[in-house]
Parts: structure tokens; sequence; C-alpha cells
């Protein structure tokens, strides 16, 4: 983001104004960066041609391509000029109330509360843990142990049915991540070192985890116009990266993809499958410390300038059903779990 043209108040908080300009030209860029992943996807797209590695990215994460193409500056920045009219037509975007240009308003923020104190609270408690980097992959081969239901059925299991549940049978299961979890076939759940829970997310999730690492690009983008698009980007080419990881490792042979699978039923397998892991956990802490901290400033700008809403006015989206009361007890631990979790 380029160096503000000036400063405005509002409230209290310092707002950075940007001039069209330079507004415009972080946007093209924006477009220019997400383009290079979105492009090959709407192309598949308009052939009616599935991808059993990247469409996961447009199917299981909810952000559809035209969204992802939105610039957004994020919370605290006003856009001046004839153009940034155009914003007003975004949820969660008004006049400044200088009138010095368009921003996201004080009102979106206080309708997010819940989901920036989860956001908050999921970031800081993930990233206080030692990275776990021993699970080799296995989630996706209890996905499909001793089940006749592939998930991918259009692509051949490398090893097969059989020697796809001996590999399962050969190691223990240490999946800590509640969203691959659920997945898991019947047979495989109750071989997991701990059975995992919606509301034990917050206590369970540890910086090692692939998924965790690829939900850095769903939480980021849940968050909308609060963040700047440049951390949206960054969460997403980290998350193309772990989804590569993770089904290079997994149980299908995706080779004619042009994907080179990572054994990890061998001792080889399972060290590379480790340094990569490695590799993507230490990416994924800068961008969820930079996660944690945007929120954090969010709450604190939520104490200088919110307005009092009405309960029914707050973030009305709704966890999912069987969810519970988190464990933990701590103030935003305790006001984040009523915050959407997918």
């Amino acid at each position: 983001m380029s160096d503000a043209v000036g400063t405005s108040v509002t409230r209290g908080h310092p707002r950075r104004l940007l001039d069209e300009r330079e507004w415009t030209a972080a946007e093209q860029r924006h477009r220019e960066r997400v383009e290079e992943f979105l492009a090959p996807h709407v192309r598949r797209m308009q052939r009616r041609e599935p991808h059993p590695v990247w469409d996961f990215l447009f199917t299981y994460y909810s952000l559809r391509p035209r969204q992802l193409r939105r610039w957004h500056p994020g919370y605290g920045i006003v856009l001046t000029g004839p153009s940034a009219d155009r914003f007003l037509t975004y949820p969660g975007y008004g006049r400044h109330d200088e009138g010095a240009g368009v921003t996201v308003t004080c009102e979106h923020l206080a309708s997010r509360a819940d989901t920036v104190r989860f956001v908050a609270a999921l970031m800081r408690a993930t990233a206080a843990r030692t990275p776990r980097l021993n699970c080799f992959g296995l989630h996706e081969w209890a996905m499909v142990y001793r089940t006749d239901h592939v998930r991918h059925s259009a692509v051949p299991l490398r090893l097969g049915a059989a020697g796809t549940d001996a590999v399962v049978d050969s190691m223990p299961l240490r999946c800590t991540h509640f969203d691959a979890f659920r997945f898991f076939t019947d047979a495989a759940a109750p071989r997991n070192e701990r059975q995992l829970t919606r509301d034990q997310q917050i206590a369970s999730e540890q910086p090692g985890c692939v998924h965790a690492s690829m939900d850095l690009y769903k939480w980021a983008y849940k968050l909308g116009p609060l963040v700047a698009s440049d951390l949206v980007a960054d969460a997403l080419e980290l998350a193309v990266d772990a989804r590569a990881l993770d089904m290079r490792a997994s149980p299908y042979d995706l080779t004619s993809y042009g994907f080179e699978p990572i054994a990890i039923e061998t001792p080889a397998g399972r060290a590379e499958y480790v340094r990569a892991q490695g590799q993507i956990a230490e990416r994924a802490a800068s961008i969820r410390a930079a996660l944690a901290n945007r929120c954090e400033l969010l709450l604190i700008d939520m104490t200088v300038e919110t307005p009092t809403l009405p309960m029914g006015k707050l973030d009305k989206r709704q966890a999912p059903p069987g969810a519970e009361e988190p464990r933990e007890e701590s103030m935003t631990t305790h006001r984040a779990a009523k915050a959407v979790r997918a």
C-alpha cells in the first residue's frame, strides 16, 4: 500500500487518505496478481472440466472469482476522487464523516465484531503452540479408509484400496484440524489420537497443520473489506502451495495433472513431507501474525468509535448446528466462539 497523502479524524480514529491515482494503481495490481490464479480456473469452468486439486479453493472456500478480483483497501483507509463512489455499491462502505471520500464504515465494523474477536483469538492461540510435524498428511488417507466412497472418484488411488487401508493401519492418525477430521470415514475417526469437535477448535489448532495454514485464506477473506486485499492475496498464494503439498501427499495418483506423489508410506517420503510442511508453517506464521494484529487493531478501533447497535444488528451469521460454548474461559475466547466458524 502506498503512503497516505493526508489524514483525517473520525471520532478520534486517524484515517489515511489515498488519492485516486494511488488507489486505482493498487487496485489494478491486485487484479493482475489474482488473475494469474483465476484465469485457468475460469477456463476450466467454461470447458466444464473439474480439477481434483484446484477446485477445492473455489468450492470448500466460498469466495467467488468476482469477489476475489474486488480490491479492498482495508478499514481506516479513505478513497478519494470521483471513482471512489462505486465502492458505495459494495457492502460495508459509506461516505466518510467529513466528506473526504469513501471508506469502510464503523457500523460495518461493529456488525462484524464477533467474527473479528474469534479470528483474533484463533490466530493467537494457534501461534502460541509448538508446531507439530508428525501427521504426515494422513488425513486424506483417513477420508478414504475402509470405504467404497472415494471423494475424488475420477482419480485412481495410487496404491489401490487395500494398499491405502494398509498404510492407515500401519501408522497412528494425529490430526489436529477439525475441518479435516470431520471428513474421516467412520472406520478412521476412532483411530485419531484425539476426537476433535467444533467447540475445541481454538484449543486444538496448531501452527504445523497444513490445513490451518491453508485456512488463513478463509479467515482473511471472511473479514471482508475490514482487511486489505494484499493480505488476502498473500494468504491465497500460501493456500495454493499448501493445497499442492496436501494432494501430493494424498493417496491419489495425480501424475496426469502434473503432481508428483510424496510417498508418505516410506521413510524418505515422510521426511520429504515434514520438510515441506515446515516450510509452509514458516510462511504461515507471518500471515497469521498479520491477521492477529489487524484484528486486535480493529478491536481497539471499536472501543474508540463504534456506535452502540442493538444486539439484533450484530453479526447474524450462526455457528454450525451442534456447536457448543468454548471451553476456554477468557472473555475474548468466550465471546469469539459465537462467531462463524466455517
